[in-house]
């Protein structure tokens, strides 16, 4: 047996010196990406995929633009092969012009990007690959195509029934908690102590998405704060001398934060299944729970003032209040969805916009970005799908009672003529 491993050995060495890891293999990306589509076995397939992941994560800028360019310009699809397989398959739709269609259609780079991901650790390589794709194809046809081929088979590979939710708490590894420090998106943790407020009291949970290959990786995650009432400031949320209460005296679970991890995820669509999934768990848990609301920023709001000269910010509280409601239900895109981003994401996830809260974020932050004011979705987990088909079909907008009126006097106010001394949109 051991002459038999040793010329084995022999033999491999011989063979696929030039792939080993560790060996020096000087050959253009080109004919290494050209070697691993022509390669027939497990091993030399997966050696090679080790050393472009390799060459790629060491590579220059200019040197990563190269490869994207080689993967969309010389691994796209051919017309003229798609057109021929298409001709055929119109023929007659038989087994070999139905598989002859789809290689036709499906360009080489994704079955390159598939052989990548063959080898150990090579998903969250490729996961990073994509963050520096996305920076490059900001303006170029041609690497948003090759784009559109990463996101399809994310979508395959992170979809919700290969995602692990995991509750974060205080006894979390360090290396999990250092990155819920470090991705959080939407209120800066300032500290280890600040983490701690956050994850440790009994009124405090903190759930994230982890993908098998990349373990210690969050995907995203949501930090929630157990609550009697619906909240309206975040800094009293958050405040070191707010009162805390035991888990099972709280009636409404507060999604305060919800934060992205992965650049190269962007587009993959997490939070939907994120926040349904923690609602249901926590429903379980805690049976006094009645109210899943959010505690949300308005990103867009000052700018929509600023862009619409809509003049100083309104010193009646009620006023800014009116003009944040408007803004939620009543501005749009071309496209007729939300101009806002967060409301897209709730309202598209089936949840209501429920109320505003002026003075509820004194962060520069908030400030800057939504003149201070904050708003509450409403998850009502009886309605959220009904909410959710109305939203995508028709863009209709779930709201609450007070928000419509809200809305009503500010649309009001808006429409006055110049004369009034009121702005017009």
């Amino acid at each position: 047996m051991t002459l038999l491993a040793d010329l084995l050995s022999s033999i491999f060495d011989r063979r696929y010196r030039t792939f080993l890891p560790g060996s020096s293999d000087n050959r253009p990306m080109e004919e290494l990406t050209a070697a691993l589509l022509g390669a027939s076995g497990e091993v030399s397939g997966s050696t090679i995929a080790r050393i472009i992941l390799d060459r790629y994560e060491t590579a220059e800028e200019d040197e990563k633009l190269s490869f994207f360019r080689h993967l969309a310009e010389d691994m796209a699809v051919s017309p003229q092969d798609l057109r021929a397989a298409l001709e055929t398959y119109e023929k007659g739709q038989t087994k070999t012009s139905y598989e002859t269609l789809v290689r036709a259609a499906e360009p080489r780079r994704q079955e390159l990007i598939r052989r990548l991901n063959q080898v150990p650790d090579a998903t969250r390589s490729l996961v990073a690959m994509r963050a520096d794709l996305l920076r490059f194809s900001k303006e170029d046809d041609a690497l948003q195509a090759l784009n559109v081929d990463f996101g399809h088979l994310f979508a395959s590979w992170f979809n919700r029934g290969f995602l692990v939710l995991r509750p974060i708490n205080w006894e979390s590894p360090a290396n999990i908690l250092e990155k819920i420090i470090e991705y959080e998106a939407v209120h800066a943790i300032d500290s280890w102590d600040d983490l701690r407020r956050r994850l440790q009291p009994a009124d405090r949970r903190c759930f994230a998405f982890f993908h098998p290959t990349m373990p210690d990786e969050p995907l995203i995650f949501v930090e929630v704060a157990l609550t009697k009432g619906v909240p309206s400031s975040i800094q009293g949320l958050l405040s070191e001398e707010r009162e805390h209460i035991e888990a099972e005296d709280a009636n409404t679970a507060v999604f305060y934060s919800i934060s992205n991890c992965q650049k190269g995820l962007a587009g993959i669509s997490f939070g939907n299944s994120l926040i349904k999934q923690v609602a249901a768990d926590l429903s379980l848990e805690l049976p006094g729970l009645k109210t899943f609301v959010t505690l949300s920023p308005i990103p867009g709001f000052r700018n929509w003032i600023d862009k619409n000269e809509l003049g100083p910010l309104p010193d009646d509280p009620k006023q800014l209040k009116a003009l944040a409601a408007h803004y939620l239900i009543a501005a749009k895109r071309r496209n007729g969805l939300p101009l806002d981003p967060v409301a897209r994401f709730h309202l598209g996830n089936g949840a209501q916009v429920y109320q505003v809260h002026a003075d509820a974020d004194l962060s520069d932050k908030g400030q800057q970005q939504s003149a201070g004011v904050m708003v509450n979705y409403l998850y009502n987990l009886s309605k959220v799908s009904q909410n959710h088909e109305r939203f995508a079909t028709s863009h209709e907008i779930a709201a609450s009672s007070d928000i419509k009126s809200l809305s009503a006097a500010a649309e009001k106010t808006l429409n006055r003529s110049p004369t009034d001394g009121q702005p017009a949109l």
